[in-house]
């Protein structure tokens, strides 16, 4: 099984949604139709580069600042990935930025932009990238995303965003960033 189908397996078993995008314009729609509201966007280079405020706002996108009093109001993050991990289906994002930590984990949908070149096979295959983030900052965020938020810890029933997005979306864009290390 490919290292891509086995993340997409992963991560549908954990609750997460996966559209294949055939380009940046089908990530732009769906984002469009799903967001329910303000969105945030956190400056990211495959995001910059990619000019996607820009063409969220041509969508229609109402995009929100990432200050806490407007970050507060917004139904929808949009990130991109650093890679995935295929065994378990988790996403792994350098959140070191407090706007993508706002970003990923205030609003209740989280969209994230995931090149499917960027596929590592298991958590020991991901500890070369994460000794080389750790080396260019020594105090970095390291996120890891597995399906919408949950937790158990209350009575022992499971619960869907409480401490998180309720709604995850990976939106698989060929082209986006073979970076590693690149969000």
């Amino acid at each position: 099984m490919s290292l891509l189908k086995q993340f997409c397996n992963a991560a549908t078993a954990a609750g997460a949604v996966l559209i294949e995008c055939k380009n940046q314009q089908a990530a732009v729609t769906y984002i469009a139709e799903h967001a329910q509201g303000g969105v945030l966007v956190p400056v990211s280079a495959s995001i910059e580069r990619a000019e996607l405020n820009a063409a969220l706002l041509s969508a229609g996108v109402k995009l929100l600042s990432v200050e806490r009093r407007q970050a507060e109001q917004a139904a929808a993050g949009v990130t991109s990935a650093c890679f995935g991990i295929a065994d378990t289906g988790t996403l792994v994002l350098e959140s070191t930025a407090e706007d993508v930590r706002l970003a990923s984990t205030l609003p209740t949908r989280h969209f994230v932009i995931l090149d499917p070149s960027k596929m590592l096979a298991d958590g020991l295959a991901a500890v070369g990238p994460l000794r080389k983030m750790h080396q260019q900052n020594s105090r970095n965020y390291i996120a890891y995303i597995t399906g919408p938020s949950r937790t158990a810890d209350i009575e022992r029933v499971l619960t869907i965003g409480v401490h998180g997005p309720k709604e995850l979306y990976i939106l698989l864009l060929d082209e986006w960033s073979a970076d590693l290390l690149e969000m």
